[in-house]
């Protein structure tokens, strides 16, 4: 990479756009702060997209965030799409849930609590999950004991 592309200014917004790529709640606003983010070559944001390609949990985010830095020309590795559990504890946490409700609760109520408790879980499944999100979520609804 060269310094002149490296040193491009930050965009006018980019402490919106760090805020944004931080949001744990909120994998759309992460892909979308990726999107415009990986429009300048800049160290820091270099090291934001690094981040999120290592380390978020939503596989959309982290492919984002990899290609952007590999059209920079950054020496990177694809992320891997195979991670066994996106947030510790997510059986546990969804027993949890499920226990805190009346014992003849429906799936919507269920999924209603869970998106009130922790949207962060929510939305990390709902963004790795995309179209199976219902039908995988309502299986954990239905196995958890």
């Amino acid at each position: 990479m060269n310094n002149e592309e490296l040193n491009q200014e930050l965009p006018e917004n980019y402490e919106v756009l760090k805020k944004e790529a931080n949001r744990s709640a909120d994998w759309k606003a992460r892909l979308a702060a990726v999107e415009e983010l990986g429009q300048t070559h800049h160290k820091q944001i270099v090291d934001i997209l690094t981040r999120l390609m290592d380390s978020d949990p939503v596989y959309t985010v982290q492919e984002a965030a990899y290609l952007k830095l590999k059209a920079f020309g950054e020496d990177v590795k694809a992320p891997s799409k195979n991670k066994p559990e996106l947030v510790k504890g997510v059986s546990k946490i969804l027993l949890r849930i499920k226990k805190s409700l009346p014992r003849d609760h429906s799936y919507e109520e269920f999924k209603e609590k869970l998106k009130k408790m922790r949207i962060d879980v929510y939305d990390t499944y709902e963004g790795e999950k995309g179209a199976d999100f219902d039908a995988w979520l309502n299986k954990m609804w239905t196995s958890a004991k």
